[in-house]
Parts: structure tokens; sequence; C-alpha cells
């Protein structure tokens, strides 16, 4: 069997793990974490147990920063994740990678000519997942404004991915014609201006970047209330929610009320038992506080199975897991919940497409500038 009968499943990568003290963990590389083969060895573990995506996290600020010591038990030092991804494609195959991009504080020119370069590297297999930010902090770096209302943000991502999208748009798939003979690389004719006007931006267009592979890259939202959810019903093809139980779920699939693919997020720390699961989590709390916006799962691969098939009835599309701590978690979800999910007839064996669109059974969209 290699098509896909059960739950799509994803991997939110993020530093050491998403627990703050995973980096002490006697298995973890703190010293590897700003290498480039740190990334590309976990994601090439993700990519032979057949997941459909990798995310990497980003902000542009440290976390807490007005906390006591600014948290500095944590590791918080990073790679932009949009180049990272970039890095990575090269040395994988069919895997989906999808960085995340603050958009309220870069360029949507800049960023569609990014995320189609990360299509064209990574031969169709491109994302990206857009971050609103409502942080002081991160308004200081930019010398900005104060920030705005938070539904003020939100409609400002959504004008930002609507750039996006045109921008991806503004050359047709043919516009290169490459005629050594008449010495003409380019059609012009199938070059649009996108001339978009905004409260936000103004773009005028084209793209310097010729349509990606995909036609439009993969646009994914992390939601957490209303605000998000109508982002992610106007502009986004994939959406994290974070449900507490499977009636939780529901009603979040129909507060959306689009047909987007939503997957649920959920920290894991998994064992060979649930006590050792328990006791490992408990280890960690030690160390250092851990809190979540997402459900925190701990205990066996088989028992996670079981919640993921049990959630997975009640119409989500699948779910991005959050080991709590790398490599041990991820090496837990690739090695023991993925076999357990394909012994159940409820994961591929292989992929059955070479885009990420492919793999989630999405079209590659027209382009609504072609005649």
């Amino acid at each position: 069997m290699t098509g896909l009968t059960g739950p799509r499943l994803a991997v939110a990568l993020e530093g050491a793990g998403w627990h703050p003290a995973a980096w002490r963990e006697p298995d973890a590389r703190p010293a590897d974490l700003l290498t480039a083969g740190y990334w590309t060895g976990l994601v090439q573990q993700a990519e032979a147990a057949h997941l459909d995506f990798v995310t990497f996290e980003d902000f542009l600020s440290l976390r807490d920063p007005a906390a006591p010591k600014a948290h500095d038990d944590r590791a918080q030092t990073r790679l932009d994740a949009v180049l990272l991804a970039s890095r990575v494609a090269p040395l994988t195959s069919h895997i989906g990678l999808v960085p995340t991009a603050v958009v309220t504080h870069t360029e949507p020119f800049h960023l569609s000519k990014a995320i189609a370069t990360l299509d064209y590297v990574s031969t169709g297999r491109a994302g990206v997942r857009v971050q609103v930010s409502g942080s002081p902090e991160e308004f200081q770096h930019f010398g900005r404004r104060t920030p705005p209302e938070v539904a003020d943000l939100f409609e400002e991502a959504a004008d930002y991915v609507e750039v996006l999208r045109r921008l991806w748009d503004s050359w047709e798939d043919d516009a290169e014609i490459r005629d050594v003979a008449t010495g003409r690389f380019i059609d012009r004719d199938k070059l649009h201006y996108i001339d978009f006007e905004g409260r936000w931006f103004s773009v005028k267009g084209p793209s310097i970047t010729p349509r990606p592979p995909q036609g439009q890259p993969i646009v994914a939202a992390l939601a957490h209330g209303p605000d998000a959810y109508r982002l992610a019903a106007r502009q986004a093809d994939v959406v994290y929610v974070t449900p507490n139980d499977r009636a939780h779920a529901a009603s979040i699939i129909d507060e959306i009320g689009a047909p987007v693919q939503v997957f649920a997020d959920l920290v894991v720390f998994l064992d060979e038992t649930e006590q050792a699961a328990a006791d490992r989590k408990a280890r960690l709390d030690g160390r250092a506080e851990f809190t979540s916006d997402a459900h925190v799962f701990t205990g066996t691969p088989a028992q996670l199975a079981d919640l993921l098939l049990d959630w997975h009835a009640a119409g989500l599309t699948g779910f991005r897991l959050r080991p709590g701590a790398l490599p041990h978690d991820l090496t837990a979800i690739t090695r023991a919940l993925v076999p357990e999910l394909r012994d159940r007839g409820a994961f591929r064996t292989g992929y059955e497409a070479s885009t990420l669109r492919g793999l989630l059974g999405l079209p590659r969209p027209a382009n609504r500038y072609a005649a």
C-alpha cells in the first residue's frame, strides 16, 4: 500500500525539541543546532518514514525577553527558517518543507521570491507558514509603530498572502521561451502586473522569479481563535489548530467553515511504557517550566495511534506532531508510531506524489492571469 487512508502526518521541528529543557537530555545535540547537518538529519529521518511534511519554526526576537534572566536556561538560538529549508531541500526528495515567516515585519515581494526559490530547489515541495507578530520587542527591531489591534494584524496578513499569490501567478507557466534563434528568452505578453492596492501594501509586480513548480506553494497558518480562523478560511491551504479533544476538534472545523486542510497540533512525549514517558516528561519539567498552546500527549506510540485515529474521525485532515525532545521523540514517531499506524492500515508505505500539493491531494491551480 502506497496510498494514505488514515490521517496525514507532519512534524514540527524546533531547536532541541519543544520542551525548553530538551537540550539537556543525554542524546541531545545542542552544539549542532546551528549546523545544516543537524537539521538535514532530522528531515531525512522524517522522510524515511514517509511523513507528509516538516515545518521549521521562526521568530524575530528572544522568547519572553522580559522574564528573569531572559530564560537563559533555554536554547533560543536559531537559523532563518526559509534559508534553512532551502539548504535541506536538495538533500531530500519527497517530503514537504514548510518554513515559518513572520509577515508582520517582512515584505511580500521578498518572501514571494524566497518561497518560489524554495519550490524550485525542492522541485515542488515548498510551503510557507505565515505568522503574525504583536510583540513590542519585535516592532522595536524595525522602528515601526506600536502593535495594532490583533484583528488588524490578521487583516494585514490576509492582504500579504494575496500579494504572495498574485506574484506567484505574475508569470504564466510558459513565459520563458528561451528561443536562441530569435534571441527571445521571455515572452513579455505572459508577464503580468499585479497592481495590488490595499490598506497595507501597494505592489505593482511582476515578480522576477518565474511561476513556481507547484504554481502556488502551500500556504499554512497556525490558528487559535476567530481572527486566525478567518485568515485560514480566506487564504490558507492548511491550518494548524490546537484542540483539547475530539469534540473540540470538530467544533473548530465547523468554526473555520472552509475547504481548508485542518491539522491538529500535539506536543508528544513517547516511550515504551506510559510510565516511562511520564517519568521522562517529569524529569524535563523539573529542569524548566513548560507550557504549551497545544494539547500535550504523554504515553506510548500505540496509545498515540489510538488518539490520532479517534480525532481523525472527527474530520481532521491530519496532525502536526511537536516532538518534546529531539531526537528521542522524533525517533519514536518514525520508528514506532508510523509502523503502528501501518499495521492498522492507516498510513502509507511509500510516497504517492513528488510534490507537496500532490501529497496533500491538492490540484495545481490555474494561473489567474492566463488568458
